[in-house]
């Protein structure tokens, strides 16, 4: 282990590829330790439904504890399953639902003599000078970084983002492993192809380290949206690759709407999935990280959107070919449809064109019908659906991504989990014919 490696670790944040490999595969090790315990509890006679409740909690409190600890691409792939909770059938969802929800927008924070220490490196020695006051304890904590509140010479209150030490060969030594633990925690993801989530991460992780780079993105859309009466992205006061300082936006999770009122939950899933498609046809720019942590209810009644680091630039707005196939979809012209696939790069096999169909419905149902209700049993039914399509020589096993739909995809499954969990009934065929091109009336 390198000398920085080893003042990481006595931060708390370790770099190394065998103290990261090591704490990661506690989560088999843990799981087989758990399923001895409970079998010893029923050869006792201990209540079975007792036991294996108490062992979902139990290995819910350690999945969370392991990765909030690494943060980085374990904190990532964490953030991805409690998204995705959706999928799973309730009884196994609900312990993991409390614990991996809290990795949406928290770990266990930096020590503030660190963060001071990123600060000077960062801003230099004089880095005081630029804020009127700042809170050394994180306001927020994410993957690769964490949020304190501060204010600027002049009065403008800030969000001051400032990254982990050693989150870029942190990210590199997690996507190395999380590879090889897929067949662990593939039951928790209820089926989620987390080898198609690392490589995405792994495709875009020189970006996301880069905070110069988040802030030219953020910044793009903080112009695209000034004014808007819908949506608010923070403006950008100063960056650099560890250190992204912009506007602080007040205002509660997402998620704090769960438990409202029908009118309350639909209209503001109604604005999320606005903003997932506003971006594109407003900005250039799909953010690409659709879990709740990344939107904030403001006070007015908007949408506050943070965390810009992973997007796609898409200067044409999306792609002109999905709102032709949807609509093909819509009508059901099979083989129209097909051929655009086809055309499109999605068809890697030849494939029975009705198979495809029924294997890309799910899909495109909530847009057949002016008003769709999306809830976690609709989800699940979907994702049993496919999933049984993508068996071996299953329609699901014939079909690819193209590279330019790879974070599109990403977006579209997130963003309809995040209304299943929310139980939003919202018009969502109208979104796509307000933000599409090429959307036919």
């Amino acid at each position: 282990m390198s000398d920085s490696d080893q003042a990481d670790e006595k931060q708390g944040l370790p770099t190394s590829s065998f103290a990261r490999a090591s704490r990661m595969l506690s989560l088999p090790l843990g799981e087989a330790q758990r399923q001895a315990v409970g079998f010893g509890r029923r050869l006792f006679g201990a209540d079975a439904d007792q036991v294996e409740a108490d062992l979902r909690t139990a290995a819910a409190e350690q999945l969370f504890a392991v990765l909030g600890e690494l943060k980085g691409g374990a904190m990532k792939f964490g953030q991805a399953l409690s998204m995705f909770e959706s999928f799973l059938p309730e009884e196994i969802a609900a312990p993991y639902r409390q614990h991996l929800a809290k990795l949406q927008d928290s770990a266990p924070p930096l020590p503030s003599s660190r963060v001071q220490a990123v600060l000077r490196n960062e801003l230099g020695p004089r880095w005081r000078d630029r804020f009127e006051s700042i809170d050394l304890r994180p306001a927020a904590a994410a993957s690769i970084g964490q949020v304190h509140r501060g204010v600027l010479v002049g009065g403008q209150p800030v969000a001051i983002k400032v990254q982990y030490p050693g989150a870029d060969q942190a990210l590199r030594s997690d996507l190395r492993q999380i590879e090889r633990l897929a067949g662990v925690v593939a039951p928790l993801a209820g089926g989620v192809d987390v080898v198609t989530v690392t490589r995405e991460l792994a495709a875009r992780i020189s970006e996301e380290v880069d905070y110069t780079l988040e802030a030219q993105h953020q910044a793009q859309a903080a112009a695209a949206f000034e004014g808007d009466p819908e949506f608010v992205v923070p403006k950008v006061h100063h960056a650099t690759t560890r250190v992204l300082i912009s506007d602080w936006l007040d205002g509660s999770k997402l998620t704090s709407v769960a438990d409202s009122p029908d009118e309350v939950r639909n209209r503001v899933g109604l604005l999320y999935v606005r903003s997932l498609f506003a971006g594109p046809a407003r900005a250039g720019l799909l953010h690409a990280d659709p879990h709740p942590g990344n939107y904030l209810v403001l006070g007015d009644g908007r949408l506050g959107i943070v965390d810009f680091g992973l997007v796609a630039r898409l200067p044409d707005g999306l792609p002109t070919a999905m709102a032709r196939l949807i609509q093909l979809a819509i009508v059901n012209d099979i083989a129209a449809m097909t051929a655009g696939l086809s055309d499109e790069g999605f068809i890697a096999k030849d494939v029975d064109a009705s198979e495809l169909f029924g294997y890309l419905d799910p899909f495109v149902e909530p847009a057949r019908v002016d008003e769709f209700h999306f809830d976690r049993e609709w989800m699940r039914e979907q994702f049993l659906h496919v999933r049984s399509s993508s068996n071996r020589g299953g329609v699901g096993m014939k079909m690819t991504i193209p590279p330019v739909y790879a974070l599109i995809h990403r977006v579209w499954l997130g963003g309809i989990a995040v209304l299943a969990q929310l139980d939003v009934t919202a018009r969502f065929r109208d979104v796509l014919a307000e933000f599409l091109p090429g959307w036919q009336r």
